[in-house]
């Protein structure tokens, strides 16, 4: 499946460049593979800290993508991508990112150790990045406060990568720190960004069906601002456990409200009782008229002498 055809069954055709890219049209058959071009590299540094971490796990966790199966998706995180034949050892490692139209496994066998576009054919349809101090420049690129030009013989910086290489359609960066969101779409071969209202910082993704915003909370112990999906209505999707412990509660709730009402329904027949004999009606004329047994009305009569 393409990349267009997933992003017009998810959410209508994007406005791509109509040039073919680099990673298209070459031959995988003449080219590195994955298995040549692993993420793991003793030279590269690894995660940064525990968020860079836990994030992406959170997103992983509370993806629900209803029109699509497991296998028609595929989510990595800190996952080399490579995406220049010309070049096969350049990459860029993007936090977190989806694939939407290609198969979860590797030749349908087994899980990546890397991404290569001209092996995949099918380019991420979001990227997320998480702001780390020294990679604003790469990451926002010509939105950054304070851009960098790229050096001659260097590899393209995230953004240009992202944007111009391999066209995702959806780029979202997110500042852990200061709980900052920026969204930008693609939009004629360019970056737009999107306006974001501050006080409730979300984005709707449309071929996602999906939205994606920032949440307060515990997530692995850890009490702060994460970025998790969300209903078009804004409610967070939650977690296997979250949804685990909901569920026990309505139970339990279910329960309390059922005990609740059986108490209530026995209150009432036990003053119902105590006011027909009060009455003088006789414990048989009692028990005929509210259904009960001689023995269940001779019980409740003998409850409220006991008190």
């Amino acid at each position: 499946m393409s990349l267009s055809h997933s992003l017009s069954r998810a959410g209508g055709p994007m406005n791509l460049q109509s040039r073919r890219l680099s990673w298209q049209e070459a031959d995988p058959t003449q080219l590195p593979t994955m298995d040549d071009l692993p993420s793991e590299d003793p030279q590269e540094s690894g995660l940064p800290d525990e968020f860079h971490g836990l994030q992406p796990n959170l997103l992983s966790m509370t993806l629900a993508l209803t029109q699509y199966s497991n296998y028609q998706c595929f989510h990595g995180f800190d996952l080399n991508i490579y995406y220049e034949p010309n070049r096969p050892r350049w990459h860029k490692r993007p936090d977190w990112f989806l694939v939407v139209g290609g198969p979860r496994l590797y030749k349908g066998k087994r899980s990546r150790a890397s991404y290569v576009m001209w092996d995949e054919k099918v380019a991420p349809i979001v990227i997320l990045e998480f702001l780390f101090p020294g990679t604003e420049a790469d990451d926002l690129g010509p939105f950054a406060d304070r851009p960098k030009l790229r050096k001659p013989g260097q590899p393209p910086r995230k953004f240009q990568v992202y944007e111009q290489i391999l066209q995702v359609p959806n780029y979202i960066v997110f500042d852990e720190e200061t709980g900052r969101l920026w969204f930008f779409r693609l939009q004629q071969g360019r970056y737009q960004p999107q306006a974001i209202a501050p006080s409730n910082p979300q984005v709707w993704i449309p071929e996602l069906e999906m939205g994606l915003g920032i949440w307060y909370g515990n997530f692995q112990g850890l009490t702060q601002d994460w970025l998790r999906w969300c209903d078009r209505q804004g409610h967070f999707l939650p977690t296997e456990t979250e949804a685990e412990r909901a569920e026990k509660e309505r139970e339990r709730a279910e329960k309390e409200r059922e005990r609740n009402q059986r108490e209530a329904i026995e209150q009432q027949m036990r003053q119902a009782v105590m006011n027909l004999l009060q009455m003088g009606l006789l414990v048989e004329q009692v028990a005929i008229a509210l259904s009960l047994s001689p023995e269940a009305v001779q019980a409740i009569q003998q409850d409220s002498l006991d008190a």
